[in-house]
C-alpha cells in the first residue's frame, strides 16, 4: 500500500470493480491499454508539435490537418484513460509515463521539414497499429469484450484513418505513391 495518505490507490494496484471480469483478465487489459495510452499520448504531442512548427507550400492545410488529428487522439486518449479505471486500473497521465512506456521516436527539438513531420507521424501510427492488433486480438480471447471494441473501433479504425490521410500528404509532398 502507499506510503502517502493522500493517495488513493497505487499505480499498478486494481480497484475491486464488478465488471464481470476476473482480476487477472483485468490487469492484463490495463497493463496493454495503459501501454497504447503512452503511445498515444505521444502522437499527440508529435501532432501538436507538427502543429506548431509546419511550414512551406502545404503550411495551412497541414497545420489544419495536425490539429484535426491532435484533437481526434485526445478522445482515443481519454476513452482508453476510461478503460483502464473501468477496469480497477490507474492511467499513466504524465510526460515521464510517456517517455518510460512508448517506443514512438521522439521528434528533435528544432523545426522539421514537412516530409520529416509526415514521415514521423507515419511511423508512429505503424507502431500503434502493429502493437494494438494482437492487443485487441488477445482481449477478446479473455472475454475482454469492451477492450476489444474500444481497441478496433477507436484505436485502430482512427489510426488507419489518420494513417492513410498521412500518407497520401507524405506522397504528395515526395512526388510519389506510398
Amino acid at each position: 500500500m502507499s506510503t502517502s495518505p493522500d493517495i488513493l490507490q497505487d499505480f499498478g494496484s486494481l480497484a475491486n470493480v464488478r465488471i464481470g471480469l476476473s482480476a487477472e483478465v483485468r490487469a492484463q487489459g490495463v497493463h496493454a491499454l495503459n501501454r497504447l495510452l503512452a503511445h498515444t499520448m505521444a502522437i499527440r504531442d508529435a501532432y501538436k508539435k507538427a502543429h506548431w512548427q509546419t511550414s512551406g507550400a502545404t503550411f495551412h492545410q497541414l497545420h489544419l490537418l495536425f490539429d484535426k488529428h491532435y484533437g481526434e487522439q485526445v478522445l482515443i486518449m481519454d476513452a482508453i484513460a476510461e478503460r483502464v479505471q473501468t477496469l480497477g486500473g490507474v492511467t499513466f497521465a504524465l510526460a515521464q509515463d510517456v517517455v518510460d512506456e512508448s517506443s514512438i521516436a521522439r521528434a528533435p527539438r528544432g523545426r522539421e521539414s514537412a516530409l520529416a513531420q509526415l514521415s514521423r507521424l507515419l511511423d508512429a501510427h505503424e507502431t500503434i497499429l502493429l502493437e494494438a492488433r494482437p492487443l485487441a486480438r488477445a482481449a477478446a480471447e479473455m472475454g475482454d469484450d469492451g477492450s476489444n471494441d474500444l481497441i478496433v473501433s477507436q484505436v485502430v479504425r482512427s489510426n488507419e484513418l489518420q494513417s492513410w490521410f498521412i500518407g497520401e500528404h507524405l506522397a504528395a509532398q515526395s512526388g510519389k505513391a506510398q
